[in-house]
């Protein structure tokens, strides 16, 4: 069983999106097995992460930039990439460090996910987007 999500975005943040996947497991009757997902952008990723304190998006957000601050950065003088705005390649940076796609265990057609975490598409592009992700359930 496969699906596509989509995701609009308003800039970088962490978007949940936990209970879109949980509604369609249920609606495709899943019962033990691997879901995968996988977002189809270079320039947005996916994340497994607390979702109890939005405290730890902000950090992590605040950390990303200090790791690949916008183009326009005089510390990141070095890109070429630079056609598509400052905050392009940037976002494929973010990207290259988080990862782009997930597996999470199901079992009685409910993934396995621990008590505080949710699943998130990170968005990483200051633009608004409609990001898709791909999902793939394979029953045990």
């Amino acid at each position: 069983m496969n699906s596509i999500f989509t995701i609009r975005t308003h800039g970088p943040a962490f978007h949940d999106f936990t209970r879109q996947v949980a509604d369609w497991l249920r609606d495709i009757g899943a019962g033990d097995g691997l879901v995968t997902l996988m977002v189809r952008h270079t320039s947005a990723s996916l994340l497994i992460q607390e979702n109890a304190d939005p405290d730890v998006q902000v950090d992590l957000l605040n950390w990303l930039n200090r790791i690949a601050p916008p183009g326009d950065h005089p510390s990141m003088s070095w890109l070429t990439h630079v056609l598509e705005g400052p905050d392009d390649m940037p976002a494929h940076l973010k990207a290259a460090v988080l990862p782009v796609s997930l597996q999470i265990p199901v079992a009685g057609g409910r993934m396995m996910l621990g008590m505080w975490q949710g699943i998130y598409l990170v968005e990483h592009r200051t633009a608004p987007h409609s990001r898709q992700v791909a999902a793939l359930f394979q029953r045990s």
